[in-house]
């Protein structure tokens, strides 16, 4: 077994790649590991090939979000004026990417997580509009699911949900129980209404996050049919949400401030010891698992059920054949087949 992490970025990659040397040393050693810079030794004879970029970096993430909220509009990572600027970037270097990995390992399936996902999807079916292993994924609606499993206090595995639209603008029309087959829908409507709505995991989640997620309770009283996708906060009350973001420290502040600092102070510590000690620390994250899971699904044919953005090809009715939409999918070595 192969693992092969790439970057453009070598001085920042150094110490994460360091980190994985220990790491899979000491918990996974038949693992054939490494890191690099080079494309063609990242992507050669890949059976699969995970992608997350930013286009830019984080100092452009910042421009992306405070420029558009200092004029009093929407400035966020995938939305808005903001979003617009960051997929234009991200578009530019996706697709020489792909062309790159394409010239290396031609059979690959890429799995696609990098943002804004809806911009990226569109560009990369027109670019490649025959490539049918190219897949593209969003987390946040199994996030929802997730933080909504909290809120019943249950396994999130034991729910099936009904999801329909375009990334970071979608709803969760039916949230059926896996065993019963019970519509929880109005039980979680009435939970949310009583108690408001957490992510799963609020006690790692930035202050920004919290209130994201706050917002759903609002939003399921002015539109209580279903349950919401906590971007759609940002379409459906623009001023609103531009009238209480601060347009000098945003989400991106938030995580040059937190998330990088520790991450790489981790790494720091770890690779001065030369072992991880108690620095590894498996938590529940659904941006990992359910990236993980999706390839298990096509490798080993499970026919799982993942909410992905595939062309629409008559899954939402009233939406023309070639959009790339929000669903949920079965999964297999086929690839996705979206339930209508």
């Amino acid at each position: 077994n192969k693992l092969v992490l790439f970057d453009i970025d070598g001085e920042r990659q150094k110490p994460i790649g360091q980190y994985g040397e220990i790491m899979f040393k000491e918990r996974y050693p038949e693992l054939d590991f490494s890191y690099t810079t080079d494309p063609a030794e990242a992507y050669k004879d890949m059976d699969f090939i995970f992608m997350q970029m930013r286009a830019g970096g984080l100092h452009m993430r910042q421009k992306d979000e405070h420029i558009p909220l200092s004029f009093g509009k929407i400035g966020q990572e995938t939305c808005g004026a903001g979003g617009m600027s960051y997929g234009l970037r991200s578009c530019v270097d996706m697709v020489e990417a792909i062309h790159q990995i394409r010239e290396y390992s031609p059979e690959a399936w890429i799995l696609n997580y990098s943002n804004p996902a809806a911009i990226v999807a569109e560009c990369l079916r027109r670019e490649f509009p025959d490539d049918k292993k190219i897949l593209n994924i969003c987390d946040q609606p199994e996030n929802v699911v997730r933080s909504t499993s909290r809120l019943l206090g249950c396994d999130w595995n034991d729910l099936d949900p009904v999801y329909f639209g375009l990334n970071h603008y979608g709803w969760f029309t039916h949230m059926y129980d896996r065993k019963t087959g019970e519509d929880l829908l109005p039980k979680i409507r009435e939970i949310v209404k009583e108690k408001g709505f957490l992510p799963q995991d609020a006690e790692q989640r930035d202050k920004s996050w919290l209130e994201t997620y706050g917002f759903v309770q609002t939003m399921m009283e002015d539109f209580p049919d279903y349950l919401p996708n906590t971007y759609d906060g940002y379409y459906l009350y623009p001023e609103y949400k531009a009238s209480h973001l601060n347009p000098n420290y945003t989400r991106a502040d938030e995580v040059i401030d937190g998330r990088e600092k520790r991450v790489f102070k981790e790494c720091e510590e770890v690779i001065k010891a030369g072992k991880l000690g108690d620095k590894f620390h498996a938590i529940s994250d659904a941006h990992a698992e359910m990236m993980i899971k999706v390839a298990e699904a096509i490798a080993f044919n499970t026919l799982g059920r993942f909410i992905l953005i595939v062309e629409n090809n008559g899954a939402i009715a009233n939406m023309q054949d070639d959009a790339m939409v929000e669903v949920v999918c079965e999964l297999g070595i086929n690839g996705p087949r979206p339930l209508q």
